[in-house]
């Protein structure tokens, strides 16, 4: 794994959460394997524990709006060192496209909301419930996952019709779907300002390549890839279409894509207002972009085209509990970036000054803006 961030990633987790220091290799593999063990058995290195040694303040996981988050209220009685929020995730009621599935998980979104959901009306009110008991848990994020974005024109009574015939089983035009995904990601949109909440749009993979592999796995087993999307008109046409209405609340775009850079990071400065200090942000390196090389693209990207010292800072959608020092990894390329620009005169020798801008990256800028 030399010169891949795994190689970073996992000698930095060794350190930090084992005080191991040896290089792993075929050679100490199995030393330092039952070093790690012998540590994992100790309470303080149960998962609370684990957080709490990285210092996590807060954490979010990722929810579809049919999750009970039966765990998130019990984690909240027991008053644990480290939030734990819940995130809305309301993709799959954006899938009109996918058939069966999509009918099954249509009425499990009824029984979760006690809604019968025949017209589209009803669909957005058992959407609604559920983003309320969402809130009442103490979610303040969004998250959508996207290749493009869904902007097409219609009226309420088409998609009603759209929605009727999918109910019915019938099939449904690639012009009806995308017309159907316009109108209900706007929908959720204004939801998330209502609520006052961030929301998150993850944009651009390319996913499910290899369909034999598919076939034997399922989704989301590694075989997904950057797309090579251009959505920058599809882009400002849906913040466009919320901003006009007042209704565009905080918002994190993440590119999958490091072409689109620069776009993103002009396109949020279109609808910044004033009100919320880097209202709309230009989000950290992610999915093949959160390593060095990523990085350091997108912090030049948005220094140059922004205000790096708005920017809310890295993000961890890693599902391992020992994935936490990606947090100083990001932390190490920040400052090694200032430094240089310090070391060559083009930023000031200044420490209170470049490092109070760190400080705010690296906590305070994503404290203020989440309301945590």
């Amino acid at each position: 794994t030399l010169r891949n961030p795994l190689y970073h990633w996992t000698h930095l987790e060794l350190q930090r959460y084992f005080g191991i220091t040896d290089l792993l290799s075929p050679h100490s593999a199995d030393v330092i394997y039952h070093q790690a063990n012998e540590l994992l058995s100790n309470p303080e290195y149960h998962v609370q524990g684990l957080l709490q040694k990285m210092n996590v303040t807060v954490a979010c996981t990722t929810d579809d709006p049919i999750d009970s988050l039966d765990y998130h209220k019990a984690l909240a009685e027991q008053k644990c060192f480290t939030k734990v929020l819940p995130t809305w995730r309301p993709d799959k009621a954006l899938d009109i496209d996918k058939g069966d599935s999509y009918t099954s998980y249509i009425h499990q979104l009824a029984v979760a909301a006690d809604i019968n959901i025949s017209t589209y009306a009803d669909l957005l009110a058992a959407l609604r419930n559920r983003h309320d008991y969402f809130a009442s848990v103490g979610c303040r994020l969004s998250d959508h996952g996207i290749s493009e974005f869904y902007v097409a024109d219609y009226t309420d009574l088409e998609i009603d019709r759209i929605f009727q015939k999918s109910r019915a089983n019938m099939s449904i035009t690639a012009d009806e779907v995308l017309m159907f995904k316009s109108a209900l990601l706007f929908e959720l949109g204004v939801m998330n300002h209502e609520k006052g909440w961030v929301q998150q749009f993850h944009i651009g993979p390319l996913r499910n390549n290899n369909s034999r592999l598919f076939k034997v796995l399922g989704a989301d087993t590694g075989f997904d890839s950057m797309g090579d999307f251009s959505y920058a008109q599809a882009l400002s046409k849906f913040l466009n279409r919320l901003d006009a209405d007042n209704k565009l609340t905080k918002t994190i775009l993440y590119n999958i894509n490091p072409k689109d850079n620069e776009m993103i990071a002009t396109m949020t400065g279109n609808f910044q207002d004033g009100s919320i200090p880097g209202k709309i942000q230009f989000g950290s390196g992610w999915w093949f972009l959160d390593q060095k090389d990523g990085m350091e693209r997108q912090l030049n990207a948005l220094s140059s085209q922004g205000l790096l010292s708005r920017f809310v800072g890295m993000l961890t959608d890693s599902r391992s509990f020992l994935s936490f020092p990606r947090h100083e990894y990001f932390r190490r390329i920040l400052c090694n970036l200032l430094g240089n620009d310090i070391e060559k005169g083009l930023l000031p020798n200044d420490l209170p000054l470049v490092g109070k801008m760190v400080e705010d990256i690296c906590y305070n800028n994503a404290k203020d803006y989440f309301k945590f």
